[in-house]
């Protein structure tokens, strides 16, 4: 048996490894995740999400629901700690091009217990404002 060791150097989130419990990701930036772009957030309903920031730079968006109201903010991430995502919390990454994350999730994390939210267009001017765009 040997050390087994993934990379990926692409665009994009890449699902390095995954077993029947967890699931290890390396994102890097892609265009949808530029500050130009960013126009969503999404939720897992039933799991946490962990990211830590390799390399880069990485503006966590996050965004709760008050008096049907949606509070976005936003958290600049540090290299080398872990960042929780909690079940039902809106959230979304805001990378530049030379961004390198690592996530960690449940497996079972999927469409089929999330949800995205498209953004209004005052709502993407805050997240541009909040994010330094």
């Amino acid at each position: 048996m040997k050390i087994k060791k993934y990379e990926y150097e692409g665009e994009g989130l890449v699902r390095v490894f995954e077993n029947e419990k967890w699931t290890v990701g390396i994102k890097n930036w892609k265009p949808a995740n530029d500050i130009a772009n960013t126009a969503s957030l999404e939720r897992h309903n039933q799991t946490d999400e962990l990211f830590v920031l390799l390399a880069g730079s990485c503006v966590l968006l996050f965004a709760n629901e008050a008096n049907g109201k949606l509070e976005i903010e936003a958290e600049k991430m540090e290299p080398g700690k872990v960042y929780d995502i909690p079940p039902t919390l809106w959230h979304n990454t805001v990378t530049r091009k030379d961004t390198k994350l690592i996530l960690i999730e449940d497996s079972s994390t999927g469409s089929k217990n999330s949800d995205v939210l498209n953004l209004s267009a005052e709502q993407i001017a805050r997240v541009k404002k909040l994010a330094g765009g």
